[in-house]
């Protein structure tokens, strides 16, 4: 499984339709669920948590949990779903998270999540990964996030995808956690030099192939987030980039949008609000002529009660119309 680009987990994201739309623009880099919980899993619907389309692979699934028994059960689950990887996160530093003592608050416990990855290896037949930050609140010296790392990879773990950003669990919100603690892209860098056994994968504030580039120079690999969903046709500048040997055809933006358009229906015939799915794809004309269009015509009409697939229609048209025009 080729590990160069990957597109983060992103919470209210990269759900099932997120990741079908992405796949469409990109055939060759790793698609990551939302975070599902083990609770989650152990309590709710295994279908609606975890069923994707075989068009999504290569894809992961990321867990948030911190008791290795229910952690194994999930992957377990993971694994007989198909999911190519199974990845703990040890980084998202929400309250909600926080209260459930999983995510960025398991760096302060790493013999903890030790015991997380023993366990889930002992039952998987994919790789067991891990996403963490540089470090947490006052936690956050090299030698504190070069232990952390030393006790997961004794543990079995061997690719390790790093948030160049260290999370303060007080004070800050997810979002300014995205944004305010500053990119150590440094630190990364100087776990692989320490680790050069170990997989790793840099993610945080990462918006173009030049960026890219400049980090596969040092690094395993690279994990794109926000830029993906807000700009989502940079993954085709990405497929042409660093798989431009693999592509099969032209993908245009309006390309992309004949191959959704079956999807789109068939979902709608599961009784799935249009809106649910048009929200995904708001940012694919980002940067041309016509976004703001296409934009404001999905927002509008998108969520109206019985919205059907001749909203998308009207609005490429709209959008035809206005660079056109222009």
């Amino acid at each position: 499984m080729n590990r160069l680009i990957s597109v983060a987990p992103m919470m209210d994201c990269t759900d099932k339709h997120d990741r079908y739309f992405l796949r469409l623009i990109a055939p060759h880099v790793l698609l990551y669920t939302e975070m599902v919980t083990v609770n989650a899993l152990i309590h709710g619907n295994h279908e609606y948590l975890l069923a994707f389309d075989p068009l999504e692979h290569p894809i992961a699934l990321q867990l948030g949990g911190s008791e290795p028994k229910k952690l194994e059960y999930c992957t377990k689950l993971g694994v007989e779903y198909g999911y190519d990887e199974i990845n703990l996160n040890v980084g998202c530093p929400s309250d909600r998270v926080k209260s459930g003592q999983f995510g960025a608050c398991l760096m302060l416990n790493p013999s903890l999540v030790a015991e997380c990855i023993s366990a889930m290896r002992a039952i998987a037949t994919v790789p067991v990964t891990v996403k963490c930050r540089i470090g947490v609140d006052d936690q956050d010296s090299y030698e504190a996030l070069q232990k952390f790392i030393a006790v997961i990879a004794k543990a079995g773990c061997e690719i390790f995808i790093i948030h160049a950003r260290k999370a303060w669990l007080n004070g800050l919100s997810p979002k300014q956690n995205r944004e305010i603690p500053p990119l150590r892209y440094d630190i990364v860098r100087r776990v692989k030099k320490d680790f050069p056994e170990l997989t790793i994968i840099v993610n945080g504030g990462i918006t173009s192939c030049s960026e890219i580039s400049e980090h596969l120079q040092f690094l395993d690999g690279v994990m794109i987030g926000r830029e993906a969903y807000a700009n989502p046709y940079f993954l085709a500048e990405i497929e042409e980039n660093y798989f431009p040997f693999e592509r099969t055809d032209l993908t245009t933006r309006y390309t992309i949008m004949e191959k959704f358009i079956p999807y789109v229906e068939s979902q709608l015939q599961n009784k799935v609000r249009l809106s649910s799915i048009t929200r995904h794809i708001l940012g694919l004309f980002q940067g041309q002529k016509g976004a703001r269009a296409w934009r404001r015509y999905l927002s509008e009409h998108a969520h109206q009660e019985g919205a059907g697939i001749e909203i998308l229609k009207e609005g490429l048209q709209y959008v035809r119309n206005t660079q056109i025009n222009l």
